[in-house]
């Protein structure tokens, strides 16, 4: 029997339509294809990488561990790699006595996290509160439930069948506050005094928690939100019993200047998601982690759940080494230092530009927002693909970017996100602002 198309394997893309170079190699911020060309990686992948490419220190940590024992069911044993992990991090980690539950990424820590809510409350006897609350604009992951409780419209709407359960409150969104379609306040009493409307509209204790990034990231582009925000969130949840959720997938392991997002205002979570950068990219890994109160509660009443690749051994021994970096190396005050420098340059390249609307972020991830009219805020229309473009005339120019579309009304709205590995460069950062200059010229004339 001769192979044929219909017979062979073949990979399910990403993206249809998009012929993809072969990558060969990486290390620091720069990524090479089997044809020898360089691409600077002004993304990071999708916002991942932290310690850059290429780190031989990691690979020796997880052939070491592999070597000595790469699997083992979470229901059948522990491991020093597991056990020592989490005392190291859980001191870093803006949760009050930190218990944590090893995933495989972020879709898995928003499920874990979905489910531990519902059992804590389960566990004090508080069967109806079973609402959960997010924002419109935010990004919580791609299996069902997490795309439920996202806000990102472009990925929910082919799915709407199938979503419905959750419910959503305005983006903190002070550039777009306001504007049609765009579901965005941008004062935090508006915010607040919503937040609590919909929990009191909901009914008295049924409510379980509200859940929601620190700084939006890939949704809207670094979107920080406005100044006292989350100790008054917090405040509002604390006043009706709702567990706060802080999704730190993007914004944690130094990625927005401090170890993690909340650090900014100093907010101690119930319950915090981690994933992406705590192993930058080398190991598929993630975690939830839970304060004291709620591992004391379900630790009485039990939790049914579980993954089989959940407890990994290997994802912990590269999660530690990770870490380490991160720490030796001061890599989080680089992340600070850098991304002031990136917004800078920024700014001074960008800033007058006539499409360009907005450049915001905090450490090294920075956004950019287009628009059609500077004066007005009006996006581009969908139809002109403006990201898509500017993405591809940025490849061209040997640069990557993240992109984000909808921003503007959940259709319309057009941005790329910045997050490269802290390890790059001032004259790479320079080069990574040139490169985006002259594909915004291409993608907008």
């Amino acid at each position: 029997m001769t192979d044929s198309p219909a017979a062979t394997g073949r990979i399910f893309p990403r993206v249809f339509g998009r012929a993809l170079p072969i990558v060969d190699r990486a290390e620091g911020a720069t990524i090479w294809d089997v044809s020898g060309r360089a691409y600077l990686d002004a993304a990071g992948g999708a916002v991942v990488v932290n310690i850059g490419h290429g780190r031989r220190s990691v690979a020796e940590a997880m052939a070491a561990q592999a070597a000595k024992v790469a699997y083992v069911h979470g229901t059948s044993f522990s491991s020093e790699s597991l056990e020592t992990y989490a005392a190291e991090v859980g001191a870093l980690l803006p949760v009050d006595a930190p218990a944590i539950y090893p995933v495989s990424g972020g879709s898995e820590a928003t499920e874990t996290a979905l489910k531990l809510v519902r059992a804590y409350h389960l566990a004090r006897g508080e069967e109806e509160r079973k609402v959960v609350i997010a924002r419109w604009g935010s990004y919580h992951g791609n299996s069902l439930g997490a795309l439920d409780l996202s806000g990102r419209r472009p990925l929910r709407r082919p799915y709407e069948a199938w979503l419905g359960r959750f419910r959503h409150v305005s983006a903190a969104y002070p550039y777009r506050a306001g504007d049609p379609g765009a579901h965005a306040l941008g004062s935090t009493e508006e915010l607040a005094a919503e937040l609590e409307r919909t929990i009191e509209a909901a009914g008295p204790g049924t409510v379980a928690a509200f859940v929601a990034e620190p700084i939006v990231g890939a949704t809207l582009g670094s979107v920080a939100p406005p100044d006292g925000y989350w100790p008054a969130i917090a405040d509002v949840c604390r006043r009706h019993g709702v567990l706060l959720v802080a999704d730190e997938v993007m914004t944690g392991f130094g990625r927005t200047g401090r170890w993690f997002g909340m650090d900014h205002w100093g907010i101690r979570p119930d319950i915090v998601l981690a994933a992406k950068g705590a192993t930058s990219g080398y190991w598929p890994f993630g975690f939830v982690a839970a304060a004291g109160h709620v591992f004391d509660a379900v630790a009485r009443g039990g939790f049914v759940h579980g993954f089989t690749f959940s407890h990994s051994i290997v994802g912990a021994a590269v999660a530690r080494e990770v870490l380490r970096i991160l720490r030796d190396e001061d890599l989080v005050a680089a992340s600070a230092t850098k991304g002031e420098r990136l917004l800078s340059l920024a700014r001074q390249r960008l800033g007058a530009h006539p499409h360009v609307g907005d450049i915001r972020g905090r450490g090294l991830m920075v956004g950019i927002e287009f628009v059609a009219e500077r004066e007005t805020r009006v996006a581009f229309p969908r139809a002109r693909r403006v990201t898509e473009a500017v993405v591809a005339a940025a490849r061209e120019r040997g640069v990557l970017v993240y992109s984000g579309t909808g921003s503007a009304n959940g259709l319309d709205g057009d941005l790329i996100l910045l997050g490269p590995p802290f390890v790059v460069t001032d004259d790479e950062l320079e080069q990574i602002v040139e490169g985006i200059a002259g594909a915004i010229d291409v993608a907008t004339r």
